[in-house]
């Protein structure tokens, strides 16, 4: 009975041990990517001219349906709006717009390989 009471309080003792010690680390990694992509993110929104509502209502005038999502990004070489709107068929369509022209680039179903390019940039297959 002894020895069922120690080898349980050392198994607590040791998951404890792994909780305390073990999560700042595991959580301290994922918090770093954060906040390089938070950092990244700040730094390209000061070049962006372009600013989320302008990408947005070019976006709707690309693709109909409700946006879900824009997000500035580096792509195609540059850093675009990435706005993606879901379609009466339930359909989403990525809408990449230049961050410095307000151009459209290119236009995409999402998980589909299919791009239908605007000749302003480069489409190409994921």
């Amino acid at each position: 009975m002894a020895t069922t009471g120690k080898l349980t309080t050392g198994l607590a003792l040791l998951v404890g041990s792994l909780l305390v010690f073990g999560g700042p680390a595991w959580s301290g990694s994922k918090g770093k990517k954060e906040t390089d992509e938070t950092k990244e993110a700040v730094e390209m929104s000061k070049t962006a001219k372009v600013t989320v509502e302008q990408a947005i209502k070019t976006a709707q005038e690309k693709a109909a349906g409700k946006v879900i999502e824009a997000e500035l990004e580096r792509k195609h070489d540059k850093i675009v709006w990435e706005v993606e709107i879901v379609g009466a068929d339930d359909t989403v369509m990525e809408v990449h717009i230049d961050a410095d022209s307000g151009a459209v680039i290119d236009t995409e179903m999402k998980g589909v390989e299919k791009k239908e390019s605007t000749g302003k940039g480069k489409a190409k297959k994921d």
